[in-house]
């Protein structure tokens, strides 16, 4: 299996775990799905090796501007078949960046790896690292923390110190797009409630 087929059914398996079969079917439409992340051919990359000294090439978030090297610990690095690369502060945008881009076909994925003591964080591939997800360490563009681990054994003592749930890539994806559905249903309630209140300001 390739990395591109790999990654097309980790984020379907992301979907489904939190959205049900509907949007899995709608994701392996032949338009944006699985079919058509396969048959992408990748350019040839102006630099075949973007996780290579990647704060340095990619030093703000594509989706939010973030400083990446601030945030070298949650950052990601995602190439796409198109010879585009998106440097990332989080799990927050890589799932933005998969979403606006899966039809490009995603080549890989990387995560700072949290088992290191180095500053900063080297990558790891995330489709192997283990999360801890909700623990007290330092979330990113989110309230729910999700921090990458390059073994299950740092991810568990991690865990032990600070609390969380343990997960693999795709469980802590659909976190992220869980957590991002209910940010947006919140604001949106409160804009409800704001609006209505008002208005009964001004009837009465």
């Amino acid at each position: 299996m390739n990395r591109r087929t790999m990654l097309t059914q980790v984020l379907a398996a992301a979907a489904a775990s939190r959205f049900g079969s509907v949007a899995v079917a709608a994701r392996q439409s032949p338009a944006t799905g699985a079919a058509a992340a396969q048959d992408l051919k990748p350019a040839k990359l102006a630099d075949p090796e973007p996780q290579v000294n990647d704060i340095e090439k990619y030093p703000r978030c594509a989706y939010c501007n973030m400083d990446r090297r601030r945030f070298h610990f949650s950052r990601m690095l995602i190439p796409y078949a198109d010879g585009t690369v998106d440097g990332l502060c989080s799990i927050r945008c890589a799932m933005t960046s998969l979403t606006v881009n899966m039809s490009k076909g995603p080549l890989a994925v990387w995560v700072g790896d949290n088992a290191s003591p180095d500053d900063p964080k080297p990558l790891i591939d995330a489709l192997t690292a283990t999360y801890l997800v909700g623990s007290t360490l330092p979330s990113v563009m989110s309230k729910r923390s999700k921090t990458a681990f390059s073994t299950a054994q740092a991810a568990d003592a991690a865990k032990s110190a600070n609390g969380g749930e343990v997960m693999a890539f795709d469980k802590a994806l659909a976190a992220a797009y869980l957590d991002v559905a209910e940010s947006v249903a919140a604001n949106l309630m409160r804009r409800r409630e704001a609006a209505t209140g008002s208005g009964a300001g001004r009837r009465q």
